[in-house]
């Protein structure tokens, strides 16, 4: 059936870790794309709708610096959400066609743990374990939310826990998030979105394709790459705009 011909080809991956490796994520308003093969080739860029137009490009680009062809390599790693619907949809299905041309499994990666693992590299590595909120704009005046645990095994390898799935709140309500402390750690794309509305500061973060690249190890062993044909993006909102109703009241509502 195709269900097991699917299993065979992903089984096909189980093992060992992927040593070439390419990741992506459009989800914000800015594009990310990374190859993995020894050493690392990373590429940033306009997001948002100008993504769908440079996303193979820029793929492209780096495999060639990194002298691979599609064929080439491991696996994917793609940033599935939440985030911007047009550029989940975007990712996964740049991540999808190229899968299934070459053959590769694929490692879906939330990018809210992306986003923590992109803080954690930047503000944290010295410590062994910690936790961090990992934030985003979800636009509509709410943001996405979820909190993660990391902790560092005696070979350096980072494991990472989520403590609470991801959630929509308003700037204004984070502080009534379930769990966040006094102290807790948040980072995130919103501090310039939403200023002085927020009622703390938001340490810079995004899903970068590298965050997506230091994740994959971890989730490659726990069994969660999929075969490309089962890759969706993960929304959390399943609303994309307000109406002009909700608009108008919500105009009201600030005057």
């Amino acid at each position: 059936s195709r269900n097991d011909y699917r299993l065979q080809r992903l089984m096909k991956h189980t093992a060992p870790l992927p040593q070439r490796l390419l990741a992506l994520d459009t989800s914000t308003d800015r594009l990310s794309v990374a190859v993995g093969a020894g050493q690392v080739w990373t590429h940033e860029g306009a997001g948002g709708a100008a993504a769908s137009a440079s996303l193979i490009p820029a793929i492209l680009q780096l495999l060639q610096q990194a002298g691979l062809a599609v064929t080439q390599l491991d696996a994917i790693a793609v940033g599935i959400g939440p985030g911007s619907f047009t550029g989940l949809r975007t990712a996964c299905a740049v991540a999808q066609g190229l899968a299934l041309g070459a053959d590769l499994p694929v490692l879906p990666i939330s990018t809210l743990l992306a986003v923590a693992e992109d803080w954690r590299a930047q503000h944290a590595a010295p410590q062994t374990a910690g936790s961090v909120w990992a934030l985003l704009d979800a636009r509509m005046n709410e943001i996405y939310a979820a909190h993660w645990q990391w902790q560092t095994d005696e070979d350096g390898t980072v494991q990472w826990q989520c403590l609470h799935t991801p959630v929509l709140v308003a700037p204004e309500n984070l502080l009534a998030l379930p769990g966040l402390q006094a102290g807790a750690h948040m980072a995130g794309n919103v501090q310039a979105v939403y200023g002085e509305r927020l009622p703390l500061p938001i340490a810079p973060a995004w899903p970068t394709a590298a965050a997506l690249l230091r994740l994959a190890p971890q989730l490659w062993q726990q069994g969660l790459a999929v075969d490309a044909a089962l890759l969706i993006p993960h929304y959390v909102r399943d609303k994309v705009a307000q109406t002009t109703a909700e608009r108008l009241a919500q105009k009201s509502g600030a005057a």
